[in-house]
């Protein structure tokens, strides 16, 4: 059994006993969350899609921690100008582990 669901504006594929990185989250470690944008849920044979959103389905997950991804660098550079700017980001996130998922 497996559902897609919203987080971040981004669209994640998950399933039962899954941990996954999320855009961050402001709640402490150790809480549940219930995610309520759920866009299909597939449990074998039976495929429920959603339009947008499937009706009463939800899935439940626990806080692991929170985190920083590795430093993406950002290099502008123009030849023969002596121009070159370096920049970095590194995003936060928040570290989930699926817990049930009800449809």
């Amino acid at each position: 059994m497996y559902a897609v669901i919203v987080s971040g504006g981004k669209q994640h594929r998950v399933r039962e006993g899954e941990t996954l990185k999320l855009e961050k989250i402001e709640q402490e470690t150790g809480a549940s969350i219930d995610f309520d944008r759920v866009l299909m849920v597939v449990d074998g044979d039976k495929i429920q899609v959603g339009a947008p959103e499937v009706e009463g389905a939800k899935v439940s997950a626990e806080i692991v921690s929170h985190g920083r991804h590795d430093k993406v660098r950002i290099i502008k550079f123009k030849r023969r100008k002596h121009h070159m700017k370096q920049m970095g980001h590194r995003q936060w996130y928040t570290e989930v582990k699926i817990t049930g998922i009800k449809g």
